[in-house]
């Protein structure tokens, strides 16, 4: 069940991540979670697929670098990415300054990300 409260980072959930990376998650259910991240310059994931998760990049501000499979995308604020599993993909973030972006993935990717 939903509940029906404004969230935002303070509130939400959250966690780190890499090195020194940060995320909120902002609705986390069974069908669909979104999640906003914080990447400092010069950070990265790992690259990795999921099996059944569809998810959607959506820049905030700053400029996030994706790899999926073979293809680069560089994405501005307003831009959006989806990724279809199982596309092996990475996120960077190249540039001088920090970038935001939300990650709506559904289902969510608990238990269902397999790094390459």
């Amino acid at each position: 069940m939903i509940d029906p409260k404004v969230t935002n980072r303070t509130r939400a959930p959250y966690y780190p991540w890499g090195a020194g990376c940060d995320g909120w998650r902002l609705l986390d259910t069974a069908e669909l979670s979104v999640i906003e991240e914080r990447m400092p310059p010069g950070t990265s994931e790992e690259r990795h697929f999921h099996r059944h998760a569809l998810q959607l990049f959506y820049v905030l501000t700053g400029q996030l670098t994706i790899e999926v499979e073979e293809d680069v995308h560089v994405l501005g604020p307003g831009d959006a990415l989806p990724i279809v599993p199982p596309a092996p993909h990475q996120v960077r973030n190249e540039g001088a300054a920090e970038v935001r972006f939300l990650v709506i993935s559904a289902p969510p990717t608990t238990n269902d990300r397999q790094v390459q």
